[in-house]
This record gives structure tokens, sequence and C-alpha cells, in this order.
């Protein structure tokens, strides 16, 4: 019976050690996909002069889940006239955040673009989205180098973890 505990110890910390390290694969990839996401949206703005709630759609169909819920979101909110594109990117992001793998430094990027969407013309729009990319690109670089450090450490910690739990129990 010991053995079965110990067992299951062993797979708890080492299952809870590999999520610990899938979160820090997965805010590389998202924020490599949110810059993806805002190129495309300056080009559907400049370029296909495509008003934002459909842009925003059309992107929320590109996207991979947590990213897409946050445009499909945004879209929706703009598509009810009821509030402003600033408003319905707050709420967009406050909603959706939590569900993203993406920390508050780039939660507070988000929120500064979301201030000025809509609200300029196109060429101002594009330097916003050109300064917002120029911010993501740090994180995104930040985030690699966490990553590169610290995802075997943190798998190696939780199976180490449940070893000494286990000695310390027995």
């Amino acid at each position: 019976m010991k053995w079965i505990g110990a067992l299951f110890i062993l797979l708890a910390t080492t299952w809870s050690g590999f999520e610990a390290a899938r979160f820090l694969s997965q805010r590389p990839r998202q924020l490599r996909q949110l810059k993806i996401a805002l190129q495309s949206l300056e080009a559907e703005i400049m370029y296909g002069h495509t008003p934002l709630s459909d842009a925003s759609l059309h992107l929320s169909r590109q996207l991979s889940c947590p990213l897409s819920w946050l445009f499909e979101t945004f879209a929706k909110k703009l598509q009810t006239g009821t509030i402003s594109a600033k408003q319905a990117w707050e709420e967009s992001l406050t909603e959706i955040w939590k569900m993203t793998a993406l920390k508050t430094g780039e939660f507070e990027i988000m929120k500064q673009f979301g201030e000025t969407l809509g609200q300029y013309d196109q060429q101002t729009q594009q330097k916003q989205i050109r300064l917002t990319l120029a911010h993501l690109e740090r994180e995104e670089s930040e985030a690699l180098e966490n990553q590169r450090r610290y995802e075997k450490m943190v798998k190696s910690l939780g199976f180490l973890t449940g070893l000494l739990i286990i000695l310390l129990l027995m």
C-alpha cells in the first residue's frame, strides 16, 4: 500500500512540474501569435480598409485559443455598438487574459495599445501597432530566455520534490 501511495505522490509532483514547464513554453508561442495577429490587423486596417470589428473577427478565425477568443470577444463587443473600441478592448482583455500564459507586462502593453485603438487615422494607428510590436518583441525574447533557463529545471524539480516527499514519509 505504501508503494502505491508513493507512486501517486511521485506522479502528482512530476505532473505539476511538467505543467509548470508547459506554461513556460506556451508564453513565447502565445506572444508570437499575438505579434502575428497585430501584423495581420495592421494589414487589414492599412491595405484592406476593413472595419475594426470585421478585422477582429477574421483574426479570431485564424488564431488558436485563447487568443482567438480575445479577438472574437472584441469583435462581438464592437458589433453591439454600445461601447467604444477602447472599452471593448479592455473588457475583452480582462475577460480572456486569465486563460492565457501571458504575464502582467504583456497585459499592460496590450492595454496601452487599446487606448488608441480606433481613435486615430491609419498612419497613427500603424505607428501604434508597430510600437506595440516592438514591446512584444522585447517580452518574447525575455520569455524565450526564461523558457530556455527554467524549463528543464522545473520538470526535474517536480520529480525530485516527489522523491523528497516519499523519502520523508517512509
